[in-house]
C-alpha cells in the first residue's frame, strides 16, 4: 500500500494521515476552498483542491475525490469518519477504480448501516436487541398502531438510515404516533435519501455503552473493551470514558464477547463499534453498528494499546496481524473531550472565525488530536468540533483529577468552546459516582 488517499478533513485527516506517514506510506490530501490553509493539507506528501467550501461539492463529491485519486497515483483509500465513512456506493467505485478500500467490504456496509437490518443480524447471531417492529417504507403505515402496541410505550420513532440521533422522536402515548411517524418518514427522506422507519421501544435512565470491535475479514474478531457515552446532549456525545464504570465484570465479559461474535460471524473486515443501551439492572440491548472508526477511538487505544487506525490500514493491506483475544487487557482509565467550537451560555451557538489563542494542555497521560493551531479560522461549512482531549490514568478518580487540570491549562479565544461545559460535568455528582444516564445532560441545563 504505496500511496494512501484520505477521503476526510480535520483532526481525522490528520491522524490518519500521521499512522499512514508512520507505515512508510506516501499520503494525499483533499481539500476544499474553506480548508485551504487547514493542518491536514500541509501534514500529507501531497494535497489536491477538490471543490468550494459546500460539503456536496467537495467532500462528498465522489468524482472528485476519485478524480484526485488517479492523478496523485493512490493506490488505497482511507474515508475517515462522517461525510463518505459508510457510503457503499463510494467504496464501491473505490475498489472498481482498482484501489483498495481501507474498511469492510460494501456489502457489509448495507447490512450494518441499515439499523433495522443490523438488528436482525445481531439478533440471529444470538446478541439482545432492544424489542422493536419491522420497517415502514415511505407512505406506509399500514399495520402502525398495532406495531407500536406490541412494541410497548414509550417509544422511538427511529429512521432506518439515521445517525448521530437523527432522526429519532420519542412517542409517549398513541395519540402521538401517527403524525411523528409521518413527519420522521419525511424528514429521513429529505436527509438521508430513503424515508423507511421503524419502531423501537424507549428505555428510560438508559447508559449508552458501544463496544470497540475488530475483524480480520477471515472469520477472526477481537474486542477492546467498552466505552461508556452517556455524557450527551440531543443524542451528541460530549464526553466518553472506558471502560464504563461501574459495570459487572461478569456482564462487561459477556457484552464485549456479543459483539465480536456478532463480527466474527460476518466476517467482518476492519473497526467497527457495536453501540448499546444499558438498563438499570446492567442488561444490554444492540442498538446498532457503525462500520468504520469512531470519533472516540483513541480512549479504547489508550486503554488497550491497540493503534486502530494502524491496524486498519495493516488488514486491509493483506497483513496477518497476531493479536488474540488474550492479548488485550485493560490499563487504567482513559476519558475523551470533544472539544467544540459553540457557546454553551448561547444556546451552543456555532463558533465560526479567527483562533487567535491555542494552547492545549501538557504532561503525563494528555493526549490531543486536533487540526487547529493559531491563526486557524474556523469555518461554518461542517462540525463544530476543533479537537479531542484524550487524558488516561492509572485509575477512574485520578483520570477525572487529571482532566480537570488539563481543561483548566487548555487555552483556546476568542472564540468560545465547551471546555467550562466539561469541567462542569466532570464535578457533577451523577458523573463523578457513574450514577449519570443519556439525558443527564439535558436535565441539568434546563436548571437555570
Amino acid at each position: 500500500m504505496n500511496t494512501i488517499l484520505i477521503a476526510n478533513r480535520g483532526e481525522i485527516a490528520c491522524r490518519v494521515i500521521r499512522s499512514a506517514r508512520a507505515l512508510g506510506a506516501r499520503t494525499v490530501a483533499v481539500y476544499s476552498e474553506a480548508d485551504r490553509n487547514s493542518l491536514h493539507v500541509e501534514l500529507a506528501d501531497e494535497a489536491v483542491h477538490i471543490g468550494p467550501a459546500k460539503a456536496a461539492e467537495s467532500y462528498l463529491n465522489v468524482e472528485a475525490i476519485l478524480g484526485a485519486a488517479r492523478a496523485t497515483g493512490a493506490t488505497a483509500v482511507h474515508p475517515g469518519y462522517g461525510f463518505l465513512a459508510e457510503n457503499a456506493a463510494f467504496a464501491t467505485r473505490v475498489a472498481e477504480a482498482g484501489m483498495i478500500w481501507i474498511g469492510p467490504t460494501p456489502a457489509q456496509i448495507e447490512a450494518m448501516g441499515d439499523k433495522e437490518r443490523a438488528r436482525r443480524i445481531a439478533a440471529d447471531a444470538g446478541v439482545a436487541v432492544v424489542p422493536g417492529s419491522d420497517r415502514f417504507p415511505e407512505g406506509r403505515l399500514e399495520g402502525l398502531v398495532a406495531a407500536a402496541a406490541a412494541v410497548g410505550y414509550p417509544l422511538l420513532v427511529k429512521a432506518s438510515a439515521g445517525g448521530g440521533g437523527i432522526g429519532m422522536r420519542l412517542v409517549e402515548a398513541e395519540y402521538q404516533l401517527l403524525k411523528t411517524a409521518e413527519a420522521t418518514q419525511t424528514m429521513a427522506a429529505r436527509s438521508f435519501g430513503d424515508g423507511t422507519i421503524f419502531l423501537e421501544r424507549y428505555i428510560p435512565r438508559a447508559r449508552h455503552v458501544e463496544i470497540q470491535v475488530f475483524g480480520f475479514g477471515d472469520g477472526r474478531a477481537i474486542h477492546l473493551y467498552e466505552r461508556d457515552c452517556s455524557s450527551q446532549r440531543r443524542h451528541q456525545k460530549l464526553i466518553e470514558e472506558a471502560p464504563a464504570p461501574g459495570v459487572d465484570p461478569a456482564k462487561r465479559d459477556r457484552v464485549c464477547e456479543s459483539a465480536a461474535a456478532l463480527i466474527r460471524n460476518a466476517k467482518y473486515c476492519g473497526a467497527a463499534t457495536v453501540e448499546f443501551l444499558m438498563d438499570k439492572d446492567q442488561n444490554f440491548y444492540m442498538l446498532e453498528v457503525n462500520t468504520r472508526v469512531q470519533v472516540e477511538h483513541p480512549i479504547s487505544e489508550a486503554i488497550t494499546g491497540v493503534d486502530i487506525v494502524q491496524t486498519g490500514i495493516r488488514v486491509a493491506a493483506g497483513e496477518k496481524l497476531p493479536y488474540t483475544q488474550k492479548d488485550i487487557r485493560i490499563n487504567g482509565h482513559a476519558i475523551e473531550f470533544r472539544i467544540n467550537a459553540e457557546d454553551p451560555d448561547r444556546n451552543f451557538m456555532p463558533q465560526a472565525g479567527l483562533v487567535e489563542t491555542w494552547a492545549p494542555p501538557g504532561g503525563p497521560g494528555i493526549r490531543m488530536d486536533s487540526h487547529v493551531r493559531g491563526g486557524y479560522r474556523v469555518p461554518p461549512n461542517y462540525d463544530s468540533m476543533v479537537g479531542k482531549l484524550i487524558v488516561h490514568a492509572p485509575d477512574r478518580a485520578t483520570c477525572i483529577q487529571r482532566s480537570l487540570g488539563a481543561l483548566r491549562e487548555f487555552k483556546v479565544g476568542p472564540i468560545k468552546t465547551t471546555i467550562p461545559l466539561h469541567m462542569r460535568l466532570l464535578r457533577e455528582p451523577q458523573f463523578v459516582n457513574a450514577t449519570h444516564d443519556i439525558k443527564y445532560v439535558e436535565r441539568l441545563l434546563a436548571v437555570k
